[in-house]
């Protein structure tokens, strides 16, 4: 077995965890829902919904990590009272991981190669129509697919076997701190833009009037569903970084921390995206075509887009492997927890099961397309975001709740001992009643609404 590694610095905990948190979703998601239900008035409720939903859990994945200083695929075994049965999650969050990483390669892949299609100058010039149907042949062809999944994990877990402090942290670090610099001068570019003006008013000015608009109750159940979402909790994704911690810092404070990076992100990536959009009279609708068809479109108009295109999806492609990178480093740490394996052997068997388990979500828009599990539209890739998405993520944070404040789990005194051990802002003990009650409840009707928004609206 070996010795529990650590990370070497505060700094580098802090933009790893952030890096798993920071996806894709940040960039076709969060911006398109924070301009539909008001801008601003949106962005105060979704900021809310952080502090009272995302922040608790997160302490808590953390607060279990770094008492067990294992993965959650032994963590609950090493904390549970005797007799009991908390370690059955175990499994759930080890295959919550697995799928999130059968769907996130591809799309990780598809960063990848438009990297190089932007470089090249395809979009140059090119309608949204035409930067369509390039999305769409690639989709249609596995191979290139197929190529650039395979790149993205062969990259993944190359990090991952250098090891936690020279592999994951060291490159993760320098990978986020050019992810910032990117948004950065992107952002400069895009609110410069003649005609940015309109999008930046649309985004950041509050329109209660449209908050009102779509209803109070869908506005407040989106920002929710966001503020839930975005952290990606439930998994144990946090938890492994937990176990790599000293106790020098409480918990609490540094989830505060990880959470404003994780929503400067996503606010930066509004300021990208609405003020180049409405310079070019483009609607920023939301999803993978928003990035592949509607900012192609976008960059291939503005004056030295071959750059800022180039530019746009090298940032994407950081912020996509450094969740792959995040994520992977929690499956290596399942084999080296459960049957003491060397973190090399760990990385060799898991890289050719990876790729095999990512297969299906490369082939199900082309040889596999006839099998559509929501109805037409619909692709395998649909179904295995919905299982980690509406299933995995509240069900294990529903687990990671009742376990750290239940009598009959690890319990409230434990988890708040361990989460404020150290300098720092301390877990408020007004908050017990809060969540060991209200916060599962909350947590079960986003798991609700997430079936009736699928099988019923």
């Amino acid at each position: 077995m070996e010795k529990r590694e650590k990370f070497a610095s505060r700094l580098g905990f802090l933009l790893i965890s952030a890096g798993c948190a920071i996806g894709i979703g940040n960039v076709w998601r969060f911006p398109y829902i924070t301009g539909l239900y008001g801008g601003a008035a949106f962005v105060l409720i979704y900021l809310l919904f952080l502090a009272i939903l995302g922040i608790p859990v997160m302490v808590m994945e953390f607060a279990v990590g770094r008492a067990s200083r294992k993965s959650c695929a032994s963590s609950f075994k090493i904390l549970e009272p005797k007799g009991t049965k908390w370690h059955w999650y175990g499994w759930f969050g080890m295959a919550g991981n697995y799928l999130l990483m059968m769907f996130y390669t591809t799309v990780c892949g598809w960063m990848l190669a438009y990297v190089f299609k932007m470089m090249r100058g395809e979009f140059t010039g090119a309608t949204a129509e035409i930067s369509g149907a390039t999305f769409n042949a690639m989709l249609a062809n596995p191979g290139p697919q197929i190529f650039w999944m395979i790149v993205s994990v062969i990259l993944g877990f190359g990090v991952c076997s250098l090891g936690l402090q020279n592999g994951v942290e060291k490159i993760t670090k320098v990978m986020m701190i050019l992810l910032l610099g990117l948004m950065v001068i992107l952002c400069v570019r895009s609110v410069t833009l003649p005609g940015a003006g309109e999008g930046l008013r649309f985004y950041l000015i509050p329109d209660f009037a449209r908050l009102f608009e779509q209803g109070i109750g869908t506005v407040v159940y989106a920002a929710m569903g966001q503020a839930f979402f975005t952290l990606s909790l439930g998994i144990g994704a946090m938890a492994i970084f937990g176990s790599y911690i000293g106790k020098e810092r409480s918990l609490l404070g540094e989830s505060i921390n990880i959470t404003l990076l994780d929503t400067f992100v996503a606010l930066m990536a509004g300021l990208i995206i609405f003020p180049a959009c409405f310079a070019y009279n483009v609607n920023p609708g939301q999803g993978p075509g928003l990035v592949f068809v509607t900012l192609s479109s976008v960059f291939g108009a503005m004056p030295g887009g071959v750059i800022w295109g180039s530019l746009f999806f090298i940032f994407m492609s950081f912020a996509a492997l450094s969740t792959v990178i995040a994520v992977f480093e929690n499956i290596v740490s399942f084999g080296m927890d459960l049957w003491g394996w060397s973190r090399k052997k760990t990385v060799f068997i898991n890289f050719f099961v990876v790729i095999l388990l990512s297969l299906p979500c490369v082939l199900g828009y082309n040889v596999l397309s006839g099998f559509a599990p929501f109805g037409a539209g619909s692709a395998i890739l649909d179904l295995e975001d919905f299982l980690v998405s509406n299933n995995i993520l509240p069900l294990g944070s529903l687990v990671y709740l009742l376990f750290c404040t239940s009598r009959y789990g690890w319990g409230f005194k434990n988890f708040t001992d361990e989460a404020d051990l150290g300098q720092g802002l301390k877990f408020p003990k007004w908050a017990r009643v809060y969540v060991s009650y209200v916060l599962p409840i909350i947590v079960l009707f986003i798991f609700v609404m997430g079936y009736k928004d699928k099988f019923f609206s």
